[in-house]
C-alpha cells in the first residue's frame, strides 16, 4: 500500500510547489481520519487528489525559477478547504435524500469535461518539463506505459513509481541531478512549512479579492472529486465483497474524505482522494483487513518527519516529472 500510492502523492506537491514532507504527514494523518470516521470497516488510502492541479496552476503557479509561490499558496490551499466542505455538504445530503437520488445531478456529461480541463491544463506544463532532456522523458514514459501493458501483479500497480526510478537513475547518468541538497537535509525534522498553511494568509498583504477568487476557482472542482470518490468506493465494495455504500454509508466516507481535505489544505497539504492503486493492491493480495491500510498510513507519517526523504525527492530531474506528468 506505501509504495502504491507513493509515487502519484509526492508528484502533486512537486508539480505545485507544495512541501512533500507535510503532503506524506497529511495522507497519513487523513487516512487515519477517514478510518475514524468510517468505523475503520473501509480498507481505503488517501493520496493527494490530481484533479485540483488547474486550480493550484491558477491561483499560486510556479515561479520561473521553480520555486514555490510562499505568497500564493495559502490562498489556494483555502480554496482547497473550501472545497472539501462541499463534501461535507454532499454527505448532509445523502444522508437526507439517498445517494441514487442526488447523484442524478452529477452525470458524467457534467463531470466529465472538468476533468478533461484539468488534464489540458497540466500538459504544457509536462511538455516543457520534458523537453528539458527528452531521453530521460522518455524513459519514464515508456517505463509506465510497458508496466500498465504487459506488468504482472505489483508491476501493473505501480507504474509511475517504476517510471520515476528508473527516469531518475537515467537522470543521475545523464548528470541531471545534484545530491547536495540530500547530502545538507537532516536525518529528523518537522513537516509543516509555516508560510503555506492558511495561516500565512493573514500578514500586512493580505488579498481578501484574491482569496474569493480562489474560492471561487478552486471550489467547483470538488463536484468532480466527489464523483470519483463515489467511483472508489464501489470499486472497492465489489473488490472486497461488501457493500461500504450502505455500511458505513456514503455519507460517512464522503465525510472522512472531506474533512481530511481541509485538514490537509488548511496546513498546506494537497487535497486527499481516495486512490484506486491501493484498490489493486487489495485485488492483488487478497487481504482486505482495514489494519494493514493504516499501519501502511503510519508509515507515511513517519517518512514525512525525514527531511532527507523529501530533499530526496526534490531532486528529482524536471524531464522525469514532466515524463510521468505527461502520462
Amino acid at each position: 500500500h506505501m509504495f502504491a500510492m507513493f509515487g502519484s502523492t509526492v508528484l502533486v506537491p512537486i508539480l505545485t510547489g507544495l512541501s512533500v514532507s507535510t503532503t506524506l504527514l497529511f495522507a497519513g494523518v487523513g487516512t487515519l481520519l477517514f478510518h475514524l470516521v468510517t468505523k475503520g470497516k473501509v480498507p481505503v488510502f488517501l493520496g493527494s487528489s490530481f484533479a485540483f492541479l488547474g486550480g493550484y496552476f491558477a491561483i499560486a503557479p510556479m515561479m520561473e525559477d521553480g520555486s514555490s509561490n510562499v505568497e500564493m499558496i495559502p490562498y489556494a490551499c483555502f480554496g482547497v478547504a473550501c472545497a472539501g466542505l462541499l463534501y461535507l455538504v454532499m454527505a448532509g445530503l445523502i444522508k437526507l435524500f439517498s445517494a441514487r437520488k442526488i447523484m442524478k445531478f452529477f452525470p458524467p456529461i457534467v463531470t466529465g469535461p472538468i476533468i478533461i480541463a484539468i488534464g489540458l491544463t497540466l500538459s504544457q506544463s509536462a511538455i516543457d518539463s520534458c523537453s528539458s532532456n527528452w531521453l530521460v522523458a522518455l524513459v519514464a514514459i515508456i517505463a509506465v506505459i510497458l508496466c500498465n501493458i504487459f506488468g504482472k501483479g505489483m508491476i501493473k500497480i505501480i507504474p509511475i513509481l517504476i517510471g520515476v526510478v528508473a527516469s531518475y537513475v537515467v537522470g543521475i547518468i545523464a548528470g541531471e541531478v545534484d545530491f547536495t541538497v540530500v547530502k545538507d537535509a537532516s536525518w529528523i525534522g518537522f513537516p509543516i512549512v509555516k508560510d503555506m498553511t492558511v495561516l500565512g494568509l493573514f500578514g500586512d498583504n493580505f488579498d481578501g479579492a484574491m482569496l474569493v477568487s480562489a474560492i471561487i476557482t478552486i471550489m467547483p472542482i470538488a463536484l468532480a472529486t466527489i464523483v470519483e470518490h463515489i467511483g472508489d468506493v464501489s470499486a472497492i465494495s465489489s473488490t472486497v465483497g461488501k457493500n461500504y455504500i450502505q455500511d458505513p454509508g456514503l455519507h460517512r466516507t464522503l465525510l472522512g474524505d472531506g474533512l481530511a481535505t481541509c485538514l490537509a489544505a488548511l496546513f498546506g497539504a494537497p487535497a486527499n482522494t481516495t486512490y484506486g492503486e491501493n484498490t489493486g493492491v487489495l485485488t492483488l493480495t487478497k487481504v482486505y483487513d482495514p489494519m494493514v491500510v493504516r499501519i501502511a498510513a503510519g508509515f507515511a507519517i513517519v517518512f514525512s518527519f525525514c527531511p532527507k526523504v523529501s530533499a530526496l525527492i526534490s531532486c528529482m530531474p524536471t524531464a522525469t516529472l514532466g515524463g510521468v506528468s505527461l502520462v
